[in-house]
């Protein structure tokens, strides 16, 4: 600060040149851009313009100025699903299923014990001729013992064998028989629970929304089937009773995604020929977009407290039951918010692009945005103007005899397209964003 005399001068004066000799100092130290991300003056007097705030990922999805061109490659989710779906089937055909015992039959035996005496008990329960399936902790403080099925001296080899490796008195072994024909009743009960449920999905979206929208879930659904049931077979984990019913909870959220996504892609559509501002598959694809950051959440949500079960449960708790039930939820989750996004609308949006109306719809979207393209590039704006020409009859001989001098000719007017030949367009649009309608155009 330089020693200017303050005699005569009031505080409010004093503050202000003070103000202003710090902020000469901190130009002459910075500049323009310095001073504008520290909300200063520049050195012109200019004042910074306040720092833009880039919209969320969400927002940009929602308002078209972001997306995925999920409709437009379709061929490629195609080509996608199809792999995965062969390696899944491949699995399921040569390599089968680990079927628990409550589906082939066995014996169970339940006795009191702990983590560090599973391997101990499977030791003797071979020792003494059992096949033995699984071995694991339940409650916290009892074995679970299952095996193959035993007869009578064989169950009783078993016990004694088991209670000894436990040191354990042999009544305190609790032995019971699984017959393998409850395990088909399950396995009936729950195709008839699946039959009955995806009927009821068909009939659902068909009267909701329409068939083809039936069509696209199915085939979502389906998709979600066949992978879950093809990563089991791949791991090798055991078929459970936990096991159908995690396999029948994915099956409502995967049909929950889709609804969720064919609702807007309903939204989107109502009305859609009037305006003839975008085809029936970018309409599909910006509802896809709309709903994408839902999706993502959703799935994350619904895999929080799933991976909290596989991690305690199995991890901590050391409960095999918790992990067939975590697996399958964990793997339908996943393949459930797939499918209602990469499959089930592409689907539906190549069903629909067979339809006449939905083909007119797309040559007069792309009609309009062609002339709108040959408008912006002779710099003639799109538009109704009225024709300007007229039938002129050509003049006979005898009326140019008798005049000596022929009248002028007009000038060529130009010909230009009559009001009910122009159609006003737009330009195509980014994948998922908005068609915008030209600048200067009346909404039709």
């Amino acid at each position: 600060m330089t020693g200017t005399p303050r005699e005569g001068r009031t505080d409010d004066e004093l503050l202000e040149e003070s103000d202003a000799e710090v902020r000469a100092d901190a130009a002459a130290d910075a500049d323009d851009d310095a001073l504008a991300e520290a909300g200063l003056p520049t050195e012109d007097g200019a004042e910074p313009a306040a720092p833009r705030r880039r919209a969320s990922l969400a927002h940009r999805l929602y308002n078209g100025e972001a997306g995925l061109d999920v409709v437009g490659r379709s061929r490629f989710w195609y080509k996608v699903t199809a792999v995965v779906m062969l390696v899944c089937i491949a699995s399921m055909v040569f390599r089968g299923f680990n079927f628990g015992i409550d589906f082939e039959g066995g014996n169970s035996f339940r006795l009191p014990g702990g983590t560090e005496q599973l391997s101990t008990i499977r030791e003797a329960a071979e020792s003494a001729g059992a096949d033995v399936s699984t071995v694991q902790v339940v409650g916290g403080d009892t074995v679970l013992l299952r095996t193959g099925a035993l007869d009578n001296a064989g169950e009783t080899a078993v016990v004694s064998a088991i209670a000894d490796a436990a040191g354990v008195d042999p009544g305190q072994v609790s032995p019971e028989a699984v017959s393998a024909d409850w395990g088909r009743d399950i396995t009936d009960q729950a195709l008839i629970a699946l039959v009955v449920f995806l009927a009821a999905v068909v009939v659902f979206l068909a009267i909701r929304f329409q068939p083809k929208m039936a069509v696209g879930a199915i085939a979502a659904l389906v998709h979600d089937i066949v992978l879950t049931a093809g990563i089991y077979s791949l791991v090798g984990f055991e078929v459970t009773p936990s096991t159908v019913i995690g396999f029948l909870t994915i099956l409502g959220f995967s049909l929950y995604d889709t609804v969720v996504v064919f609702d807007k892609v309903d939204e989107n559509v109502k009305d859609l020929e009037k305006g003839a501002r975008m085809t029936w598959g970018e309409a599909a694809n910006l509802a896809v977009n709309q709903t994408l950051m839902r999706s993502i959440n959703t799935s994350v949500i619904a895999l929080l407290p799933v991976l909290g079960l596989l991690v305690v449960g199995v991890g901590l708790l050391g409960v095999g039951t918790l992990q067939d039930l975590a697996l399958v939820l964990t793997v339908g989750l996943a393949a459930g918010t797939y499918s209602s996004i990469f499959l089930a609308t592409p689907i539906l949006a190549d069903l629909k692009a067979r339809e006449p109306g939905v083909q007119a719809l797309r040559k007069r979207v792309l009609a309009r945005r062609a002339a709108e393209a040959r408008a912006a590039r002779t710099g003639v704006p799109a538009g109704p103007v009225a024709s300007a020409r007229r039938a002129r009859r050509a003049p006979s001989a005898v009326a140019v005899a008798e005049h000596d001098e022929l009248p002028e000719r007009p000038e060529a007017v130009d010909q230009v397209e009559s009001p009910d030949s122009v159609t006003r367009t737009v330009t195509p649009p980014r994948p998922g964003a908005r068609p915008q309608r030209p600048r200067g155009g009346k909404k039709r």
